[in-house]
């Protein structure tokens, strides 16, 4: 959702004016259910995270997305929209106070300095309210890197950290009107740098801090990487592709066609992702799995959103194909490397974002979104993708580092072999009496199936144990009554 700006017609010290007049309620109605749309994204996030792991650590990481609500919601309030949308300091960053606490802006004031020029027709706080809705679900993405071993009080600090010093970032040069990467040409429609390459290059980062899981034995670890509840996964899809139309479709900030092209665009791309990626599937392991066609629609939406608003139908088309079979590759890249991405966010997120960023220096077509595709604006969107990846990585790497100091990031065995539901946070997702975990160890939780979060890639989650028919008894006989006795002559 960049923002234009116009410095001519206004001093780098003046405020739009408060007026009503200039708020358009069409546009002012669609932003609002745009808003709805992508907080739905969160909570079908945790669906679909959480179908994915095991039914031990459910709550843990559906906890770890629904807080995201709350903690990035502050920061963001407090000081992240200042920082990502306030005056502008050398094309870094925006002043803290600016926006604090949203002063300086109510119902009748439009999108204006340092947002734009001051011709925005929907109020300015609820442009902040909107992309408040962003900052939530980039931190609650990494959360499916670390599954299964991060310590919440730990998760919090990182979240905080990670929002104020990579994701604001991210947000002011490339979205605001005086980011130093808006100023150099550079073109991100809803997320791909922003959101996708900043949550799957911080989920990289975190699998080298947090290290790989430990199994007692390659048949246990087989056993850990079912995912617990399918149906989940399949509904957290579905909340997902829904909201990606107010995440992709209401970052053309206005009711109008170019709205129109991101909001078909994204469900084109989701579909020919998910049936491409199923074929694939089908001819690498024989079987197409419900897993993996929902992975592949993720994938597709991951990969659409920075080109949404840039690119015509046909493009979108094959954005759609291409990503199925670069996804699906950086899955495999990520198993031969032995990485411990349990969800593949960044063979998903990080890489789908960064491939949809350079189709858009390919497929771009001015008369949709006023760019049009040339090598200088490929090359300059390659590099844009090398640095931001480059710079979420390593301050993510750092961050870890640090926190990790002031508190233990990984639980510690006892933790884990009790689950991370009941250590962490006293509770369990199935209170059934097979899930007493004060009294069981990880070998008995086989019958239940594990997670996601494998040294395989997702592609082989089919291969779950094999479900054994239920043991019928034996057939009796039929018993023949005695013969009658016999009769005297």
């Amino acid at each position: 959702p960049t923002l234009s700006s116009d410095t001519k017609k206004m001093s780098s010290t003046s405020w739009p004016p408060n007026d009503c007049s200039l708020i358009d309620s069409g546009d002012t109605s669609w932003i609002l259910v745009s808003c709805a749309l992508v907080l739905l994204m969160t909570p079908g996030l945790a669906f679909f995270y959480g179908g994915l792991v095991h039914r031990t650590t459910v709550l843990t990481i559906v906890m770890q997305c629904f807080i995201s609500m709350g903690v990035t919601s502050i920061v963001w309030v407090v000081i992240g929209f200042s920082l990502a949308f306030g005056e502008d300091a050398g094309g870094v960053i925006g002043s803290p106070a600016s926006y604090a606490l949203l002063t300086n802006l109510d119902g009748c004031t439009p999108t204006g300095y340092p947002m734009s020029s001051g011709t925005g027709q929907i109020p300015g706080v609820l442009f902040a309210g909107y992309q408040m809705m962003f900052a939530i679900i980039a931190p609650a993405l990494i959360t499916g890197a670390f599954a299964d071993r991060v310590r919440f009080k730990a998760y919090l600090i990182f979240i905080v950290l990670w929002i104020i010093l990579v994701y604001c970032p991210f947000v002011h040069w490339v979205w605001s009107p005086h980011g130093f990467l808006a100023v150099w040409g550079i073109k991100d429609f809803a997320g791909g740098i922003v959101v996708h390459i900043s949550a799957g290059f911080a989920a990289l980062a975190s699998i080298f801090v947090v290290g790989r899981r430990q199994y007692a034995s390659d048949e246990e670890r087989h056993r850990m990487q079912v995912p617990h509840n399918r149906t989940f996964v399949a509904l957290g899809t579905g909340l997902l592709w829904v909201g990606w139309f107010g995440f992709n479709g209401g970052s053309a900030i206005a009711s109008n066609s170019q709205a129109a092209f991101a909001l078909v665009n994204s469900s084109i791309a989701a579909s020919v992702a998910m049936v491409t990626w199923m074929c694939i599937e089908w001819v690498h392991i024989g079987k197409p799995t419900l897993i993996g066609a929902c992975i592949g629609a993720i994938a597709g939406l991951a990969t659409i959103t920075p080109a949404a608003g840039f690119v015509r139908p046909w493009a979108g088309f094959l954005i759609g194909f291409i990503t199925a079979f670069g996804c699906y590759g950086c899955v495999q890249i990520r198993d031969i490397l032995k990485w411990d991405d349990a969800l593949d966010v960044w063979g998903v997120h990080g890489m789908g974002g960064l491939f949809g960023t350079l189709l858009l220096g390919a497929l771009a077509d001015q008369d949709i979104g006023g760019q049009d595709r040339s090598g200088l604006f490929f090359g300059k969107q390659l590099a844009a993708c090398v640095g931001t990846a480059a710079y979420s990585f390593i301050v993510s790497y750092v961050l870890l580092l640090l926190v990790n100091l002031v508190t233990p990031i990984v639980p510690d065995a006892s933790e884990m072999a009790m689950g991370l539901d009941v250590s962490l946070h006293g509770e369990q997702a199935y209170d059934d009496e097979a899930l007493d975990l004060s009294k069981s160890s990880p070998k008995d939780w086989d019958v239940y199936g594990g997670s996601n979060a494998f040294e395989g890639p997702p592609v082989q989650q089919a291969r779950a144990i094999p479900v054994q028919p239920p043991v019928q008894p034996p057939v009796q006989a039929p018993v023949q009554p005695p013969p009658p006795p016999p009769q005297p002559p």
